[in-house]
């Protein structure tokens, strides 16, 4: 072709023919890219920043908030389990039917673990199937139980000093209903064995006791619970029942060899001051979990906030491409970038689609 002629090819692309998208452009090489279905979509501006970086950031905070409340999911099933298996070995829950709630710490352990258990499988099933009703319902339900956490806090904090000075008065009390509750039996001789004591104040505590006072009529009279010795099992596999039998009749000379003399109210008081604050950070290291947790869920709720109406606008769409789609050149502020073209569907609604491309030398 001589200088100076034109080519009629290039004639139509001066006089308004967009060009290709595969050769065209300055910015692209001659060799074909992928398919525009085949990358990841991209939006315009902040909306599409985070349009792009969703699905990573979704996936993690999806799997962090499943897997802990998994977690509390197990165990508050596991709870719920032991508690409905309380409740039946003791009959209490079929002689509860049609009369008022018994106080049992069994139906705590029940209604705690069903309220915990209904709280995290919301959170699982919303983070599983990203379902923001259900992880709004999560967040209530944790928001909750922060709020009755903090408020028993502040009570145990308020009451601390009247707790403490009310201890051996709990203790008497417990003593003259040690035989109708199985719970504040094996509570009882826990602490006994445990903190090696008897009684509140004293061992002579337990004349409280309408079965070990010695004016009872029964065999137990003047006797003392096998907690209260100091071998219970008498170089047994089980646990003598009768080994405190008598002893509330014995001076202390004579009992001391057989049972322990002290009172529960001064070690129990001990070992709760020096256990004080490992309870506390326990306490703190649950809430926050339950924290972390909640702010996890609003922040994927947040995230699916942004995800949804990005692809919900009328203006900037995501999908594969349009057979029928015209390319346009790319927007200036894209250039730079060489990834981002421009394609106009046939009703003129722009559409962004992420296409690597190469610069050329």
């Amino acid at each position: 072709m001589e200088e100076g002629e034109r080519s009629p090819l290039l004639s139509q692309e001066a006089g308004g023919q967009e060009p290709s998208l595969a050769g065209s452009s300055p910015l692209t090489s001659s060799r074909p890219g992928p398919a525009p279905w085949e990358d990841p979509p991209w939006r315009a501006g902040l909306g599409g920043f985070l349009a792009c970086l969703l699905p990573s950031e979704s996936s993690c905070l999806k799997c962090l908030l499943f897997l802990s409340n998994f977690l509390f999911s197990l165990l508050s099933l596991l709870a719920l389990a032991i508690g409905l298996w309380g409740l039946a070995v003791k009959g209490s829950l079929g002689s509860s039917w049609g009369s008022p709630l018994p106080a049992d710490p069994m139906l705590g352990l029940v209604l705690g673990g069903l309220a915990v258990s209904a709280v995290s499988l919301a959170g699982c099933l919303g983070a599983l199937c990203e379902n923001a009703f259900l992880l709004r319902c999560f967040s209530g339900g944790v928001l909750a139980f922060l709020v009755l956490e903090a408020a028993v806090g502040a009570l145990v904090v308020a009451l601390w000093g009247q707790l403490q000075d009310g201890l051996e008065h709990v203790l008497r009390l417990a003593i003259t209903h040690y035989q109708d509750d199985p719970d504040l039996c094996f509570l009882i001789d826990q602490v006994q064995l445990g903190l090696q004591c008897c009684g509140a104040a004293t061992y002579q505590d337990w004349q409280r006791n309408l079965y070990f006072n010695c004016s009872s009529p029964g065999v137990q009279a003047c006797s003392l619970p096998a907690s209260c010795c100091i071998d219970p099992w008498e170089g047994g596999a089980s646990v003598n029942d009768q080994c405190g039998f008598g002893a509330l009749g014995l001076d202390e000379d004579a009992a001391q060899r057989v049972v322990h003399l002290e009172g529960c109210g001064p070690p129990l008081l001990r070992w709760l001051r020096s256990n004080i604050q490992t309870v506390g950070c326990y306490a703190i290291a649950v809430v926050l979990v339950q924290g972390l947790e909640l702010l996890l869920a609003i922040q994927l709720v947040r995230a699916l906030t942004v995800h949804k109406g990005a692809a919900g606008s009328g203006g900037l769409s995501i999908g594969t491409p349009d057979p029928v789609s015209r390319p346009a050149r790319p927007f200036p502020q894209f250039q730079a970038m060489g990834l981002v073209w421009a394609v106009l569907r046939p009703d003129g609604a722009p559409t962004i689609r992420c296409y690597p491309m190469e610069t050329t030398a």
